[in-house]
């Protein structure tokens, strides 16, 4: 029976008690003082020292929080998690202290925030729950939600350094309001707004409807051979890219069967029920098992688990590293986030297997590498469309007037408030209604921005005639299948929708897609698309209806159509699509395009920006590869702007004196080093070598025979994938390690093409690799970290490229 406890004396105490007992400490709070964060100090530092995880998550709404408060949290242990709920002037309110030991959970709830006067002398009442493990379930997965959502950002030393900015800004409007603040630090200044937008939405679970035998067909015929060849190749892990439609799930259910026990992983609930449902299909004879914030079913055969719980330390180990032989990541394109490197490196499976429609880093995340590069069957939308696996489609692009550069740019999306000012207008969704009768099919599914927005062109729509609903995750008058079924049957024209089809629901009969919104995220919109492409009888193609407006994205969302992309920056007006496929742009989409393509730089500025978000995510200047990986322009770019990243760290002014005077002496190096054509990965598997010699020797001369054995190791022993450099005819002797054989190529190949390509900055003679260029002993560690950096990135990037390329059909 759960216990209840008014607390409204000495809140502090009672917190300090549960905090140093615990092994996972959740704290959510709208704001932080530093009299707080001194209170509380000692008892984190200790619970951090005893190993348990801690999570906090503050706001910036109205500025309350203090920065130096914030800057006292981060001092207190690195290992300490500290996320910012970015507001934007939404109330941000929650008072919550969650604390779970090995024995109990407790859940603190109430009106304290964190300072001193809250916590220890201020007029407050906070309710302490204890043996109420639904409730304490039910909290810590909301807070979960909060704590990883897109309102969030890490704490670090660049967050703290913006925010600062921010803070003294605030000041400078508002000083009169400022002051009060300052002189009444302690006390709460802020009540809850019922207009709150930002309220987590409720999951709906309602499983998909079946529309063919469950049998492998199609793409997953292939996949499957493909994945059979890899686990005879005895690979351990790899990553199955399959367009949306083409059956993803019951492809990993195929695939599961030669395993004993599975886990399986994805970022949402609705996801987990349905890929359960799946595998009973394929498997009725295992027992499957859902494990969330609110189910914990651990011992069935198969797992359906959710990753904001799974990645809890204190669920991680409720599991061996190696209980699982097959591990199984939906949506593989997420695998990059931290919640799920904290997972995959726990757990040791035989086999792990990511599976996705959208791997390309669209929205900056790698994910070849997690995979080891090992891509064991690959099929995008278009390919499929080509061969008849998903329905063509005839897009339209119609001109929206909105100006979206006066609204806020909030590093990933736009302002909500600000964005639904522009959205619900009668002239706009007057202009998407005449759009939609003038294109459209029979059943249509429209993407919507918000809620507010979804309820407000359905209801638009249902005043002209029209039969609509707005479906969505606070939707509570009608079940997501419900809703399904009255579209299929004719008894719905459109359904407005938010997020809830993005990923993991099919409707076959649709044959309408219609976008309502600004392109914030390729890989979303790529998805969305997805949504219409189903095979169904009756259906010849599916009608696109999208508003293009001068909105982030815009110019470039062309480029997922197109079948023969160009290099670079480079962008089509007119793509060149799939067979029997269509593209019909409005004359003003046309010229706004042309319009955009030629303005298209102030790319230097684009370059500069998407560096400084990295940088302050990451918290110090990230590294050529950390560029390259999560970095929101493409890393090429970098290099095809300021011939080398460190020429643009210098233009950007990031280096430091010293550095400068590093990059002014060597640039040529940097430059070269950048530039030098790669067909195959020898020339940086040499300079690699080199650099395992040390700062101080890495620059001496080198012979062929020196290079051979890390040479053949590096390419044949780390990863399958670098052995696709020795797969042509003349290299696949090779995969046998010979000295002599290995020497040889060395030197005919990487040595000697690079000395002659290298005008002077390098000469191989009597089988003596010479970088003909001084080293200043004063500079060798930036030197010899620079060259790493760039070599290390050039590796990685070359290797993905032949993934990429290799297993595209």
């Amino acid at each position: 029976m759960s216990n209840v406890q008014l607390i409204v004396r000495e809140y502090g105490s009672h917190i300090i008690e549960k905090l140093e007992k615990a092994t996972t400490i959740c704290i959510l709070t709208s704001f932080v003082m530093k009299s707080g964060v001194e209170f509380l100090k000692e008892a984190l530092k200790k619970a951090a020292a005893n190993g348990a995880e801690i999570k906090i998550c503050t706001g910036d709404y109205l500025h309350i929080t203090q920065p130096d408060a914030l800057e006292n949290l981060l001092a207190i242990d690195e290992r300490i998690e500290i996320r910012i709920w970015k507001s934007n002037g939404v109330s941000f309110h929650p008072k919550a202290y969650i604390f779970q030991s090995y024995n109990e959970d407790y859940l603190f709830v109430g009106s304290s925030n964190l300072s001193r006067s809250a916590l220890n002398q201020g007029v407050e009442w906070n309710l302490l729950v204890s043996d109420a493990k639904e409730v304490f379930d039910e909290a810590q997965d909301e807070f979960l939600k909060i704590f990883y959502a897109e309102q969030t950002v890490p704490l670090n030393k660049e967050t703290l350094d913006d925010y600062r900015v921010s803070y003294k800004e605030f000041e400078r409007k508002f000083p009169s309001l400022s002051k009060k603040w300052s002189d009444l630090e302690e006390l709460e200044l802020m009540l809850p707004s019922d207009q709150d937008q930002h309220k987590q939405p409720v999951v709906i679970s309602d499983t998909s409807i079946p529309y063919r035998a469950i049998t492998p067909r199609f793409a997953q015929l292939e996949a499957l051979e493909e994945l059979n060849k890899t686990l005879d190749e005895e690979y351990n892990k790899a990553l199955v890219v399959m367009a949306t439609g083409l059956g993803k799930t019951y492809l990993a259910g195929f695939f599961a069967q030669n395993f004993r026990r599975i886990l399986f992983i994805a970022h949402r609930e609705e996801i987990l029920y349905q890929a359960k449902d799946s595998f009973k299909k394929i498997m009725p004879e295992k027992e499957g098992g859902i494990y969330n914030g609110k189910i914990k079913e651990s011992h069935a055969d198969s797992i359906f688990a959710s990753i904001y719980t799974l990645s809890m330390k204190n669920h991680l180990e409720r599991f061996l590293p190696d209980e699982f032989n097959l591990i199984i990541i939906d949506e593989f394109h997420h695998a990059a986030a931290d919640s799920y490197k904290r997972v995959l490196d726990y757990f040791k499976p035989r086999f792990l297997l990511g599976i996705t429609a959208t791997p390309d880093r669209n929205d900056n995340k790698d994910v070849y590498a997690i995979c080891g590069g090992n891509v064991a069957y690959r099929l995008d939308f278009l390919d499929a469309i080509e061969r008849r696996w998903l329905s063509p489609f005839k897009y339209y692009g119609v001109y929206d007037d909105t100006d979206y550069n006066q609204i806020t740019w909030l590093g990933n999306r736009y302002d909500e408030e600000e964005l639904l000012q522009a959205q619900l207008k009668e002239e706009l969704a007057e202009k998407i209604l005449h759009a939609w009768e003038q294109k459209k099919k029979t059943r249509t599914l429209c993407f919507c921005s918000s809620i507010r927005q979804a309820n407000f062109l359905s209801n638009y729509f249902n005043q002209s005639g029209y039969r609509t609903i707005s479906l969505h995750s606070q939707q509570v008058d009608i079940t997501r299948n419900q809703a399904i079924s009255q579209l299929t049957n004719g008894e719905l024209d459109v359904i407005f929708t938010v997020d809830l089809f993005n990923e993991g629901v099919d409707i076959p009969a649709i044959d309408t897609l219609l976008f309502a919104r600004p392109t914030e995220s390729l890989t979303v919109f790529t998805q969305q698309i997805g949504r219409g492409l189903r095979l169904h009888p009756g259906k010849d193609t599916c009608v696109i209806i999208d508003l293009i407006g001068n909105y982030r994205n815009a110019d470039i969302k062309l480029s997922i159509f197109d079948t023969e992309p160009n290099e670079g920056n480079k962008r089509n007006i007119q793509p060149t699509l799939p067979e029997f496929c269509e593209l019909d742009l409005d004359i003003q989409v046309v010229n706004f395009f042309q319009e955009m393509y030629l303005k298209r730089q102030p790319r230097k500025e684009k370059l500069l920006s998407d560096y400084n978000i990295l940088k302050q995510d990451l918290g110090r200047r990230p590294t050529y590869l950390e560029l390259h990986l999560m970095g929101g322009s493409e890393s090429s770019h970098y290099k095809q702007e300021f011939k080398s990243y460190f020429g643009f760290l210098k233009w950007a002014g990031e280096l430091k004196d010293k550095e400068v005077e590093v990059y002014a002496r060597y640039e040529k190096w940097f430059i070269d080093v950048e530039k030098t054509v790669m067909t195959k990965s020898y020339k940086m598997v040499v300079l690699l070598a080199m650099l395992e010699r040390g700062i101080s020797n890495w620059y001496k001369p080198i012979s062929s025979k020196q290079t051979a054995t890390f040479f053949h190791h590096f390419l044949m022993e780390k990863e399958h994938r670098k052995r696709i450099d020795f797969s042509d005819k003349g290299a696949l002797k090779l995969w046998t390690y010979d000295e002599k054989a290995v020497s040889n190529l060395i030197a005919s190949m990487p040595m000697t093409k690079w000395s002659s390509s290298s005008k002077g900055l390098i000469s191989y003679e009597n089988d003596l690799f010479i970088l003909n260029f001084g080293v200043v002993e004063a500079y060798e560690e930036i030197l010899f970290n620079w060259t790493k950096e760039i070599c290390e990135y050039r590796l990685h990037y070359h290797f993905e490229r032949k993934a990429k390329s290799t297993f595209s059909y």
